[in-house]
């Protein structure tokens, strides 16, 4: 599959998402599935498994970036990421090959239940 260039001039939605998802994402944690790709799809009118393709893509500047900061703070524990990097490179083949066969309303289901059961989670456990 290759990469489709939409334009190269830079949407002001897509700034503004990129901002809220690279923001929460050093603040939280969190930026490219759980902001990135709702606001993809209900502001920026993306289909839903583009959104979580441009998604993907944002990731690894996003994680630079944060790696960068905290880093510098000597708050990053390289041992624990390196683990959690090594499973991820795993499963992110796995996952990417099924974004690209999985029905797009069936996607847009298990996406919208992964989001309840964190925010339920979070909030039992928090």
């Amino acid at each position: 599959m290759r990469a489709r260039l939409h334009s190269l001039a830079l949407d002001p939605k897509l700034l503004a998402i990129g901002l809220g998802g690279g923001l929460l994402s050093g603040l939280l944690g969190v930026g490219g599935g759980i902001v990135m790709v709702p606001l993809l799809v209900l502001w920026a009118a993306y289909p839903q498994r583009d959104a979580h393709a441009i998604s993907l893509g944002a990731i690894i500047p996003i994680s630079i970036a944060g790696i960068a900061t905290y880093g510098v703070a000597g708050e990053v524990r390289y041992g624990t990421a390196i683990g959690l990097a090594a499973g991820s490179i795993v499963g992110a083949r796995i996952g990417a090959g099924w974004l690209a066969r999985i029905d797009e309303r069936l996607l847009k289901v298990v996406f919208g239940v992964f989001l309840v059961g964190v925010a339920v989670l979070l909030g039992v456990r928090g």
